[in-house]
């Protein structure tokens, strides 16, 4: 915000079109290579550095690639929160950004870290008979899309009950009680959808069951 704020005031005190547009282009090219850049060679962004954590390649146990910590940062803007609602759910827990990319966020510095901060390993998701990420990844998609086609049900019978009109389902323009039954629904959505999602990586969705 900074960054931005500080390029428009430049850019009016200025005054001209030309340095305004290159300056616009590096403030976003800045923005959107801040992570991957500092990920890709630092191990972490300044607010990784200040908690004292680091981004670690779980294949080469040093910094990960620049286009893997794009891709890190793509899939993180895309899933937004719930990349992170299978924190509890995985061995390491990671994101969902994390297992995508075969990354994982660890201490920085074990002498500068709390006990409190350590999270250990979780070993019941190592053993034998647990299903491939690949399998578990795909069911998960499969019940997501299968809750979303419910969800959208679940609104038309709404309108078909009178608790939700076409006008507030389609252009936003609710009254109060229908805002408050469109809320629910959505967050209910919400809370389905995290729990798929922990299921899913625990092997425990019919489909990709642990053994």
């Amino acid at each position: 915000m900074a960054a931005i704020f500080g390029a428009v005031f430049l850019a009016i005190t200025i005054g001209n079109d030309n340095f305004s547009r290159v300056l616009g282009l590096l403030v976003i090219s800045a923005l959107l290579l801040y992570e991957p850049i500092l990920v890709s060679f630092t191990g972490g962004t300044l607010g990784h550095h200040f908690t004292n954590l680091r981004v670690i390649d779980e294949r080469s146990g040093g910094n990960v690639s620049f286009p893997k910590a794009c891709a890190r940062v793509v899939l993180k803007t895309l899933l937004g929160w719930y990349s992170f609602v299978i924190l509890a759910a995985t061995r390491r827990n990671q994101a969902v950004h994390d297992l995508l990319t075969r990354s994982t966020v660890q201490i920085r510095d074990p002498a500068r870290a709390r006990p409190g901060q350590y999270i250990t390993e979780r070993a019941e998701l190592a053993v034998s008979g647990m299903p491939s990420r690949l399998r578990r990844t795909a069911i998960i998609g499969v019940y997501l899309l299968l809750l979303f086609m419910a969800f959208v049900i679940l609104l038309r019978l709404l309108v078909g009950i009178g608790l939700l009109s076409n006008s507030c389902l389609n252009n936003d323009y609710c009254r109060g009680g229908e805002r408050i039954t469109a809320a629910a629904a959505d967050v209910a959505l919400l809370v389905m959808m995290a729990v798929t999602i922990a299921l899913g990586w625990q092997g425990k969705l019919f489909g990709a069951r642990k053994i």
